[in-house]
């Protein structure tokens, strides 16, 4: 299994940005899939999640900025970041786990599979 993220850079605050993470070896539509982060010195948290039927989850601190979508076809799952604030500096990490209940999607132990990073870089 491999999990390619990509689409981080820098970008002011207030600015957009769209990650992706394209996953192969793995039943891809059956799968949960999820976006965590982490800052420096810092644990790596759960910031949005999406399951196999498209049922979304997001951290309090993304809700109504972010959005995480699917696309079942090309193996890949995005995260559209809207409105960047220099605390969503992080490097952000995909991940996949199969059979997750919705009571488990936020939890990082939950997931066996995880891309390399990316690392976002936003600027006051």
């Amino acid at each position: 299994v491999q999990l390619q993220a990509s689409g981080g850079g820098l970008v002011q605050t207030g600015g957009s940005l769209r990650l992706s993470c394209v996953a192969s070896g793995l039943t891809f539509r059956s799968v949960s899939l999820a976006w965590f982060r982490q800052a420096p010195g810092k644990e790596r948290d759960f910031v949005a999640g999406i399951r196999y039927n498209s049922h979304t989850y997001y951290a309090d601190s993304v809700k109504g900025r972010f959005t995480i979508s699917r696309d079942n076809a090309k193996n890949t799952v995005y995260l559209q970041m809207n409105n960047l604030e220099p605390e969503d500096t992080a490097v952000y990490y995909c991940a996949a786990a199969s059979g997750l209940i919705a009571s488990s999607v936020r939890t990082r132990a939950q997931y066996n599979y995880w891309g390399q990073g990316t690392l976002v870089t936003v600027s006051s």
